[in-house]
């Protein structure tokens, strides 16, 4: 019967703790205020609430005193939160840089059933067709804002030294208009019919060669680097040259890969996927740049970010072993103290939740300082990856407020794994047998 009892109080536990971790990932912040203040009113306003706040601050103050075995569950946890939050920061900031790069008011047109820029070839007739849709917007001189492209992979050297790729693409006049955000910080344009470059302040950072007045060769061709713009986006990996000289260096004749446009306004989409849809001519798949740059980063950060949990819970179950093995031992070394407490008639609730608040006091701060170090380290910090399988992606590290909320949750959550079994230890501690070992 006894045995009967104990599988179904532990059965009982692991619907606790996985109803407690299903909710818990779901808590936002305000959920996390609510509850500290349902529960200091708690330790404020009931005789159970005072008792606990009482045992709490007795655990609390002999901390010094354990401060060893205190400073394993710190640092596990903070390099638990360390880690995950610096690989979610990777892919944040993967995310957030294609995310940047697009817009609702511009459009980019590839031929049907493309994915990226490097699978979509448009002939001329298609790409004039597309510039006198009637939801381009115009310049002052009435020239649609619409920016015919080729995209090609060059191979470079790396400043490491070892071999990388880099997207070149072939512009004109009107891609410096159809993108308002990017700007020359450094040198000038290209000049039409020359082999002249123009570099991103990413792929300037990454690849070697690329200053002012450099010479790369591209192919069986030398090419001159010109200038160096800067851009928020995954623009700013990339190096432009004149479209006509792409096309002929790489022998794609009239074609080009994509028509960036401009709309009149971010409404006249809808009215713009129409008008191409409607032309029999045309075999196009127009997007907005928005949706088609947050799409091109789906899947490689949905598995940096299964990386970063899966890496972290390895970590995680580590750090909750060092937390059971600290609070069991302090409640081994306190069990004296619990039992007289409970002979002078503390109840059995109020013992679990100062064992609690411990162990979660711990891990509260091991998460501060885990999520204070990601930040410090890696908050702006920049890499590179392959983008679309076939060049380099110059982006930075990004630990937002969110990120840094979800490695606190991951501390606290530890904390209560951590802390529960040892607290009910010691609420469910004979106390004959504590008193008896005085």
């Amino acid at each position: 019967m006894n045995a009967v009892k104990k599988l179904l109080r532990g059965l009982l536990l692991c619907v606790v703790l996985v109803a407690f971790l299903a909710l818990w990932i779901m808590l936002p912040w305000q959920g996390l205020l609510a509850v500290a203040l349902a529960l200091a009113l708690w330790m404020g306003l009931t005789r159970g609430g005072r008792q606990a706040a009482s045992v709490t601050w007795v655990g609390v103050g002999t901390l010094r005193q354990r401060l060893g075995a205190s400073s394993v569950v710190v640092i596990g946890i903070a390099g638990v939160v360390g880690v995950l939050v610096a690989l979610l920061a990777m892919a944040e900031g993967y995310r957030h840089t294609l995310a940047s790069s697009g817009s609702e008011d511009t459009a980019i047109v590839l031929r049907g059933g493309s994915s990226a820029e490097l699978m979509s070839v448009l002939a001329r007739d298609a790409i004039t067709t597309i510039e006198r849709a009637p939801e381009i917007a115009r310049d002052a001189e009435g020239r649609p804002l619409a920016s015919a492209e080729i995209v090609v992979s060059a191979n470079v050297t790396r400043r490491d030294g070892e071999e990388g790729a880099v997207t070149l693409r072939g512009v004109g006049d009107m891609a410096w208009a159809v993108r308002p955000g990017l700007r020359l910080v450094e040198g000038r344009r290209f000049e039409t019919g020359r082999r002249e470059l123009v570099v991103g302040r990413g792929a300037h950072r990454q690849f070697a060669g690329m200053d002012v007045g450099s010479e790369l060769r591209l192919g069986n061709q030398v090419w001159t680097v010109v200038g160096v713009f800067e851009s928020s986006d995954a623009v700013a990996s990339e190096m432009w040259a004149d479209a006509e000289v792409v096309a002929a260096a790489y022998r794609r004749g009239s074609s080009r890969a994509s028509v960036f446009a401009r709309l009149t306004s971010p409404d006249a989409f809808n009215a713009f996927k129409a008008t191409l849809a409607a032309d029999p001519r045309l075999q196009v798949e127009a997007n907005t740049t928005l949706e088609y740059f947050s799409r091109q980063s789906e899947q490689l950060t949905t598995v940096l970010r299964w990386i970063g949990i899966v890496v972290g819970s390895i970590m995680a179950i580590g750090a909750v072993f060092g937390a059971l093995n600290t609070m069991f031992a302090t409640v081994a070394a306190r069990a004296r103290e619990i039992a007289t407490l409970r002979a002078i008639g503390f109840r059995g609730l109020p013992v679990v939740v100062a064992v609690m608040l411990e162990t979660m006091l711990l891990a509260l701060l091991g998460g501060l300082v885990g999520g204070l170090l990601a930040w410090l380290i890696f908050n702006g910090y920049t890499a590179s990856t392959l983008a679309g399988g076939v060049a380099s992606l110059s982006f930075e590290f990004r630990v937002s407020p969110q990120l840094l909320w979800e490695g606190l949750k991951w501390a606290l959550a530890i904390g209560f794994v951590g802390g529960l079994f040892p607290a009910l230890r010691a609420a469910t501690l004979p106390v004959t047998d504590a008193l008896r070992a005085m």
